[in-house]
């Protein structure tokens, strides 16, 4: 790799540490499709600029923790620290509701029993080792 690139990669690790304040891990525990949705309170002072992106985002709709990552272009474990400091401040509430629900989507847009399985399948095929979706046969 070029000196360009390495300094670009480091660039980004040093944002990235710098933005979690040297933290490695989320003081709340979450899933890759935890969806959040905002909530009454407000991020504390000194909150990175990417807790306002990432509240701005959930106004919007519910998101999941893998999308507001992508939408951020930020490594997971990074926002997982921003959203459990959001969750701290009531800034951010946990969805137990459908994530469906808040996208407007209609009920035959949502993902189909043919549209797992496929996904299943495919994924069997690249990690041949996985556990088989139960529907997938």
């Amino acid at each position: 790799m070029s000196a360009h690139g390495d300094a670009a990669e480091d660039s980004m690790f040093v944002r990235t540490y710098a933005l979690t304040r040297g933290r490695t891990r989320p003081r709340h525990l979450m899933a890759l499709d935890t969806v959040l949705d905002t909530g009454p309170g407000r991020p504390g002072p000194g909150q990175a600029a990417e807790c306002e992106e990432i509240l701005a985002l959930c106004r919007e709709h519910r998101r999941s923790v893998t999308e507001l990552a992508g939408r951020l272009s930020r490594p997971v474990t990074a926002v997982k620290i921003l959203v459990s400091d959001l969750l701290d401040a009531h800034a951010l509430v946990v969805s137990f509701t459908d994530a469906y629900d808040s996208c407007g989507t209609e009920p035959d847009e949502r993902p189909t029993i043919h549209l797992l399985a496929a996904l299943s399948a495919g994924l069997k095929r690249k990690w041949p080792n996985a556990t088989n979706y139960p529907q997938a046969r």
